[in-house]
């Protein structure tokens, strides 16, 4: 039941928050309206919107099925998330919706996207500093603090062998 009502709560979250920040907001931005973009760009780009969505599923998908809620503040995880992408990184799903930004402002040619994305990376790095570091180091404790020893914030580790 409990998944349930996570899997409910994280796909309500997704659509406020990612989907304002990475559809809403480039959307009244741009209208979707295409600028000059060679298409090696637009390729690229279309690459960077599928992975950084693919990305951002997984992580939701992380926060319902191992840590038994969402990632919104007000219906927090039981448990700490650090299966599947949250191993090499601990904030993939910031760095997919910066990444799916990027993305869109080379598939359209849209400059302003680009300056839009880097807004986006800044203040979710200060919200993740000043807001949830602090939280989750309150929820979990030691096991959180290992947890950020380990696994780097905004630059994956490499995969290795085990």
């Amino acid at each position: 039941m409990r998944s349930r009502v996570a899997a409910v709560g994280s796909g309500v979250f997704f659509a406020i928050a990612p989907g304002t920040v990475a559809g809403v907001v480039p959307w009244s931005l741009t209208g979707w309206r295409t600028g000059a973009a060679p298409l090696p760009l637009r390729v690229a780009g279309a690459v960077l919107v599928i992975a950084g969505a693919a990305v951002l599923l997984h992580a939701f998908a992380r926060f319902v099925h191992e840590g038994l809620g969402t990632p919104a503040p007000v219906a927090p995880t039981a448990h700490l998330v650090v299966g599947g992408l949250y191993r090499y990184v601990r904030n993939p799903m910031y760095l997919a919706v910066v990444t799916t930004i990027l993305g869109q402002a080379l598939l359209l040619g849209r400059p302003v996207l680009l300056a839009y994305a880097g807004l986006i990376a800044a203040t979710t790095a200060t919200f993740v500093h000043l807001y949830e570091e602090p939280t989750l180091r309150a929820q979990f404790g030691t096991e959180y603090d290992a947890y950020r020893e380990a696994v780097p914030g905004w630059w994956p580790r490499r995969v290795r062998d085990h």
